[in-house]
């Protein structure tokens, strides 16, 4: 903190596509954060997203990076991307969000986290449903023993895309740069299972390309029996017409815990005596039919953390170990599933609860 308020803070946009779009709305919901400059591989894009923040539009990365208003930049690109990006914006100096997934390949992840480090910035990962206020609740329940000893875990994301949203970019729907429906979408809850469940040790998967064209798969199941001897399950599509609720479902000795877009919509525990939490309401925006519906509250939470670990000296609260972790998760799910076998994931390391 200054003496006039909190140290303010310049961001850099790298790619101003959708995300890119949800990332520049949540840089200006954060006290001390602002937008200094975007740019794109598409320099009309970077110029129409300038525009509506006032900011500047840089014709490459190196002219972002060089930037001295600068000093946290959001890569935006397409994910397998975001090493190629991160690396060279770490050793500009600048600290780093950067959308999920970490990255498509655990090699490059590798090369982005070490990159941060070598390079002394902060790296967060997008988790941003960890910081809704349903996940805040479970997470007090959690860590009180409220549920007693985890049983069972439960992730859906019934989402739907159409063949249009996978024909609107080259690097959609490819293994390459993005991934599929579990890597794209089901991430989210993945998280969200292991960061409540703890980590995975065997995963069992199948996976289909059911309702579009193109090379990844559009859905895909998995059985996970995690570390502490629970198990769970994993869904994810997005080939669900017309867009479904994501769903968190938690069951320990002592009761279950529902959370439905980041609301917790059933609690039923003993500590309970008979009472429920009413449903919440459904949240204005979501992205269970079009990626445009993310709501960028929860963006900006985590980036006040981040924020809040600069000046603080401390790790964010989501880590780049922690989202190493569940895109380890995912490559056994994939690996299992083209396999036709149960699949061992090693044991993370270093990764920190919020």
């Amino acid at each position: 903190m200054s003496e006039n308020g909190p140290a303010r803070h310049g961001f850099g946009v790298v790619g101003a596509g959708v995300i890119g779009t949800v990332h520049a709305e949540a840089i200006g919901l954060v006290p001390g954060a602002r937008l200094a400059a975007v740019t794109d591989a598409d320099p009309g894009r970077a110029k129409a997203l300038a525009a509506t923040w006032d900011c500047a539009a840089e014709p490459d990365l190196a002219a972002l990076l060089a930037r001295d208003d600068v000093d946290v930049v959001s890569v935006c690109v397409p994910s397998g991307l975001h090493a190629e990006v991160g690396v060279r914006a770490a050793a500009a100096g600048k600290h780093l969000v950067v959308e999920k997934p970490v990255e498509v390949t655990l090699e490059a992840a590798d090369r982005l986290i070490a990159a941060a480090r070598a390079n002394g910035v902060l790296l967060t990962v997008i988790s941003q449903h960890r910081f809704d206020a349903g996940l805040d609740e479970l997470r007090r329940l959690l860590d009180g023993g409220a549920l007693g000893a985890l049983l069972l875990g439960e992730a859906s994301t019934k989402w739907y895309r159409t063949q249009g949203y996978y024909d609107s970019a080259a690097w959609r729907g490819t293994w390459k740069l993005d991934g599929g429906s579990l890597m794209n979408q089901g991430i989210h809850y993945l998280d969200l299972l292991l960061w409540a469940m703890g980590p995975a040790a065997e995963v069992t998967a199948i996976s289909a390309t059911q309702a579009h064209q193109v090379e990844v798969e559009d859905t895909t199941l998995a059985l996970v029996k995690f570390a502490s001897g629970a198990v769970g399950t994993v869904l994810s599509s997005t080939a669900a017409y017309p867009g479904f609720d994501q769903r968190l479902e938690i069951t320990g000795t002592n009761g279950t815990v529902i959370v439905e877009n980041g609301a917790i919509t059933r609690r039923a525990l003993a500590t309970d005596r008979g009472t429920a939490a009413p449903p919440a309401p459904a949240p204005a925006r979501t992205a269970a039919a079009h990626p445009g519906g993310i709501d960028p509250s929860s963006h900006a939470a985590q980036i006040a953390d981040l924020l809040a670990a600069i000046g603080g000296g401390r790790e964010p609260a989501v880590t780049a170990d922690s989202a190493r972790a569940t895109l380890q998760v995912i490559c056994a799910v994939y690996e299992s599933a083209r396999a036709g076998r149960p699949v061992t994931v090693p044991p993370p390391g270093g990764e920190r609860a919020r």
